[in-house]
């Protein structure tokens, strides 16, 4: 390999991790513009959107898994409670756990924000195939395992 094929692959390995990072910020930045109807802030999503997969969390695992501290979460969790979104109600087994659920109101919440997040995908996706569509997931959520995967490891040698 030539001097200049290792500058071009390693050029192009650099921009590769730009472009994820702009990909990412630009996403994140038009998800908030489709959100807004729904009436949710982005941290307010987040919440949403882990509890509709997991509802009934107990409030110190959803802060781990968003990576959170607890009295940041606690805030978002109090002003989605306000909103009516999310109640927290104590842990059958334990009353000094709080558990978060979904509302009534935060279920019909989500549903918009699938909605919305459905017809961002289409726009930003336009342009591929379904086969690509597939095919970058698949690359992508790749480079997220091999991410994690570092991550741990390294927590590991500390």
């Amino acid at each position: 390999m030539t001097t200049d094929a290792r500058h071009e692959d390693a050029y192009r390995d650099q921009r590769l991790g730009f472009l994820m990072h702009d990909v990412s910020r630009l996403r994140r930045a038009v998800f908030d513009e489709f959100m807004r109807p729904a009436g949710v802030t982005r941290s307010q999503w987040w919440v949403l959107a882990h509890l509709s997969r997991r509802d009934g969390m107990i409030q110190s695992d959803l802060a781990e898994v968003l990576e959170l501290g607890k009295a940041a979460l606690g805030g978002l969790v109090e002003r989605l409670e306000a909103s009516q979104l999310v109640a927290r109600r104590p842990d059958p087994g334990d009353r000094r756990v709080k558990r978060i659920h979904l509302t009534a109101k935060g279920m019909r919440t989500v549903l918009k924000m699938r909605q919305q997040s459905d017809a961002m995908s289409d726009r930003v996706l336009t342009g591929l195939t379904e086969r690509q569509r597939r095919e970058l997931t698949t690359m992508l959520d790749r480079v997220k395992r091999n991410l994690m995967s570092i991550r741990n490891n390294r927590s590991l040698q500390r």
